[in-house]
């Protein structure tokens, strides 16, 4: 009797880090050293990136497929991308490092299972990108809120001049790295892995180079991915829940996002959060593929009968009519003032992003603040950078999908505030309140 071949698990990966650290051109190393793309389709875009004399980011224009991406060297929307390991299915989400995309960023992150936070070892890059303002540390820290369960940090442009695949250098990187990663992102240090890399000549991105580097005896970026335990394998069989990324008209009104939990099969009957829409999924794609069946982890688009693509927006939720998500306007959160050079006052405002939905928020109360040791609760006015507290938070708008941080550690139960064009606080949903 033949044996039935076990389906490869879907996961979703997002390049994340500061503005030319190399995170377009990784992805298309991926794409090229997994093989499974046309060689010749590479060859013409360096051939055209060569006459357009930025013939070094000839890999990245697999991610940027635009005019004014390739012109700038940019990224400015989420690219995507899949390919297959021995016992994994992945989808690459590029994301846009340029601190004027951030809300871009975020929608990728949002629908990530893991991220590679590429870093540049080159002298001086490093430092520009991880110090106060850079994007490094926004873009850690915004991986861990959107529910990122592991974090790879690839350590790129090893073979740089100024490094020459150098210990020591790798070792400051990771060093200065750790610490923040861990205390301030949250990150626990058996969910973070460094590697080594040159993304522009391939090395320990598919196959190693102990020649280059002989002190380094780890997996390389596509090993790391393919070794990882079963990521969305626990919520299979618990109730579907999608937030929807995006839209589109084609014969019907089309929704694209990932699945966060259980499964939705062909004509499955859906809502339509928070408006409570009643919807049936008529048609569920992956890639261009049609299929029977999406599940926890699968990146797909379903077609839905019974709503206009107007009354669709991101930042809605597909649930069973059975059990629908939680809603609230008003809800009790913990934050992390991550980094304001103002307190913070109750009637403060800010943009609150939580999974795929972005929507004003205003702070209408301050309980308390925690004591990040002991836990302990002490009444204030006021909160400032690097304090944890206790806050109200109402949202300005339309009502929100979400869950208690407890009851849902994922996308559903955790936020970030961000104001004029910065993250200032990371944050927790812990209750909801009557309006």
């Amino acid at each position: 009797m033949a044996s039935v071949e076990t389906p490869k698990e879907h996961i979703n990966i997002v390049l994340i880090g500061h503005v030319d650290a190399g995170k377009s051109t990784t992805g298309g190393q991926i794409l090229l050293s997994s093989g499974q793309y046309d060689r010749r389709t590479f060859d013409k875009y360096r051939q055209e990136a060569k006459e357009k004399n930025h013939e070094s980011w000839w890999l990245s224009w697999a991610f940027d497929t635009n005019a004014e991406e390739r012109e700038k060297g940019k990224t400015i929307e989420v690219g995507r991308a899949s390919f297959t390991t021995d016992h994994k299915k992945i989808t690459i989400l590029d994301a846009p490092g340029h601190k004027g995309f951030v809300p871009n960023m975020i929608c990728g992150a949002a629908q990530a299972d893991i991220a590679i936070l590429v870093i540049s070892a080159r002298k001086g890059e490093f430092e520009t990108g991880f110090e106060r303002g850079g994007q490094t540390r926004e873009h850690a820290m915004l991986a861990k809120t959107a529910g990122v369960r592991y974090l790879a940090v690839l350590i790129n442009k090893m073979d740089d001049p100024t490094v020459e695949w150098s210990e020591e250098r790798f070792n400051e990187c990771r060093d200065k790295l750790m610490p923040f990663l861990r205390r301030i992102c949250g990150f626990k240090e058996q969910e973070i892995t460094f590697i080594p890399a040159s993304s522009q000549t391939g090395a320990y991105i598919k196959d190693p180079e102990p020649s280059l580097c002989p002190w380094y005896s780890g997996p390389t970026l596509i090993d790391y991915l393919d070794a990882l335990p079963p990521i969305n394998q626990v919520s299979k069989n618990t109730d579907f829940i999608m937030p929807v990324t995006g839209k589109y008209k084609d014969m019907g009104t089309v929704v694209t996002g990932k699945v966060e939990s259980g499964q939705v099969t062909v004509g499955a009957k859906l809502l339509c959060m928070p408006n409570r829409v009643p919807v049936e999924a008529v048609s569920l794609y992956i890639e261009e593929d049609e299929v029977e069946k999406l599940q926890c982890g699968d990146n797909g688009r379903i077609k839905l009968k019974g709503v206009e693509e107007d009354d669709i927006y991101t930042g809605m939720v597909l649930c069973d009519q059975s059990k629908a998500c939680k809603v609230a306007r008003v809800f009790d959160a913990q934050i992390y003032v991550i980094e304001h050079p103002r307190i913070i006052c109750p009637g403060y405002s800010a943009v609150m992003h939580i999974h795929a939905a972005t929507e004003e928020v205003k702070m209408t109360h301050i309980i308390a603040l925690l004591d990040r040791k002991t836990g302990e609760k002490t009444k204030t006015r006021f909160i400032k950078q690097d304090q944890l507290a206790l806050v109200r938070l109402e949202c300005q708008g339309r009502s929100i999908c979400m869950d208690k941080f407890t009851e849902f550690d994922g996308r559903l139960g955790r936020f970030t505030l961000r104001d004029e064009g910065k993250s200032v606080a990371m944050g927790k949903i812990l209750a909801f309140r009557a309006e």
